[in-house]
């Protein structure tokens, strides 16, 4: 496959074998009723992933956001990865970025008419979420990375899985990068193949969906990236990537899988010289000296370019120098669906909703005329 990023390490299998029969005997406790899943009487949709690193969960996201965000109040339920606090936390205007992590913040900041909240114990973030006074209008519950979370049943469970790492070609934990084995997948009620190459063929449609081996009950989706227009984090000026195409690029990430990002982009402009961090990482003022260095190499014209999540890390620094930000560029990561399937898949969530918030208001009129 074009791209193809798995590699695996076979002398950790024994290792895997350990962690993969400890996560199936914690699966099989749900399965059985020993360990409690709850279900909820509101519309939950659940994206998430059983990989480790990135598969597009936030743009996916962002994409369920502007899809019903306009018909119904939105509420966001995230874990807040590497934020410094703990419990439950609803975010507002002025709320930090340490406080609730870099992707709910980023969210938080960019769909204003939505609740985003953080809480590690999903039952807990979504019981406040319906009962606080502050958020009990709330319609839809999305939980953002939460497949694995099966304290929680959610109405809507879809799975995304990286194109150029299929779960069903990864391994388990260490020797790959799969949280529990591929068989997780038929909790799924939709999978989305994401990170598609623009011009596959009607065969490598075929051989995907063969290879993942779905249920008659599951929907196979495919998606790949639409990247948006470049915005200046320091002028705000906002430029089509081909107006700067002879640049030569300092692509900065501290992202889960940002080779993808780089085999994109390689063909856009003039070159592009990747500067790597952890995901979820926080620059630090060794970090600003670095960027400057690397960016200094490149020859004229040069530009700094990075996503939306970095950029949210990156201006919470109180010391971020402007000989730096002023050649920072911001590109934003969207999806697209293929196959010209946008409208199906559209469909089947905003039906999904729809029946559910109505079920839910007949019930609490019964309960009323009860009263």
């Amino acid at each position: 496959m074009e791209g193809d990023l798995i590699r695996t390490n076979t002398w950790l299998t024994p290792l895997a074998c350990i962690y993969g029969w400890l996560m199936s005997a914690r699966n099989l406790l749900f399965d059985w009723g020993v360990l409690e899943s709850r279900q909820y009487d509101i519309p939950v949709i659940s994206v998430g992933n059983i990989t480790v690193g990135g598969t597009g969960k936030t743009p996916h996201i962002e994409y369920l956001v502007s899809l019903l965000s306009g018909r119904y109040r939105v509420a966001v339920l995230s874990r807040g990865y590497k934020r410094k606090s703990r419990g439950y936390v609803l975010a507002t205007p002025d709320t930090p970025m340490e406080m609730i992590g870099d992707e709910p913040w980023q969210m938080a900041q960019k769909f204003r008419n939505i609740y985003v909240a953080v809480d590690a114990d999903r039952r807990h973030g979504i019981e406040r979420l319906m009962t606080d006074k502050e958020t009990c209008d709330v319609q839809v519950i999305l939980l953002d990375d939460a497949f694995q979370h099966r304290y929680v049943t959610p109405g809507k469970n879809i799975l995304l899985t990286d194109y150029h790492r299929l779960i069903t070609r990864d391994a388990i934990l260490p020797a790959g990068r799969l949280r529990e084995s591929a068989h997780g997948k038929e909790r799924a009620n939709m999978v989305i193949v994401t990170k598609c190459p623009e011009n596959l063929s009607p065969m490598e449609y075929r051989i995907v969906a063969e290879s993942l081996q779905l249920r008659p009950y599951q929907q196979l989706f495919f998606s790949t990236v639409r990247y948006g227009r470049l915005v200046n984090v320091l002028t705000h000026e906002i430029r089509p990537m081909s107006d700067m195409k002879h640049y030569n690029v300092l692509l900065l990430t501290g992202i889960g899988c940002p080779g993808q990002m780089k085999m994109d982009l390689n063909r856009r402009f003039a070159s592009i010289t990747p500067l790597n961090y952890a995901d979820h990482h926080y620059y630090t003022d060794g970090d600003m000296d670095t960027i400057s260095a690397e960016l200094e190499a490149l020859p004229q014209p040069r530009m700094i370019i990075t996503t939306e999540k970095d950029v949210t890390r990156l201006m919470s620094m109180q010391s971020l120098p402007d000989r730096i930000a002023a050649h920072i560029w911001v590109l934003p990561i969207g999806i697209r669906f293929m196959q010209g399937k946008e409208r199906i898949f559209n469909d089947k969530i905003t039906g999904y909703v729809q029946k559910n918030i109505r079920n839910r208001g007949m019930a609490q009129s019964q309960n009323d005329d009860k009263a």
